[in-house]
């Protein structure tokens, strides 16, 4: 028995507010390749098209399941419409943070980040060198191994909150460390 989109729409709009259905799972389906296609073809962007078509979906139940669309036979065209808003709601906030890059930045051109500072490695490994083992081990396990403070406190027997303190008193010390002329902490 194949269910038309506006027959969906109905079901979605007529059904329990805030219970997720199989309906709206499948409406999500038929409707995700469309929006996701006009994505790649206004966009340009695989990321981007998969973040407009979460986006417009989830406006389209939300609103089917406040009632606010009109016409549930015509749910294709109010997609594509959402659609065609967001898209231009996205370059809109794009050309807006161009102009404030422009404005309040002045000659870097947009596009472009700062360029990063240098940073004297030497100092850095002799700064590291003169903290305590258990504030290096933080910091490494934070910053090199990417991981959590819990997963940090895990590994070294600590608790996530003191991982954070003992992450902040190293930086604090690291950074007056590497500002100090003659590199002691």
């Amino acid at each position: 028995m194949d269910v038309s989109d506006g027959e969906l729409a109905r079901r979605i709009a007529a059904s329990a507010p805030g219970a997720a259905s199989d309906v709206e799972a499948e409406l999500y389906g038929r409707l995700a390749p469309r929006v996701r296609l006009y994505g790649l073809r206004h966009l340009r962007d695989a990321q981007a098209a998969a973040d407009l078509m979460q986006q417009v979906l989830l406006m389209t139940i939300e609103r089917l399941r406040d009632g606010k669309v009109h016409d549930p036979d015509r749910l294709g065209s109010y997609v594509l419409g959402m659609c065609r808003l967001v898209v231009i709601d996205l370059r809109r906030g794009g050309r807006r943070r161009e102009q404030l890059l422009h404005d309040f930045v002045g000659d870097v051109p947009v596009g472009t980040s700062a360029p990063e500072p240098r940073v004297d490695e030497e100092r850095l490994e002799a700064c590291l060198a003169r903290l305590a083992a258990r504030e290096r081990s933080v910091l490494v396990l934070t910053f090199h191994s990417d991981r959590s403070a819990l997963e940090v406190g895990r590994e070294l027997g600590l608790t996530a909150a003191n991982v954070r303190v003992i992450r902040h008193r190293a930086i604090v010390r690291l950074r007056a460390c590497l500002e100090d002329e003659e590199g002691t902490p």
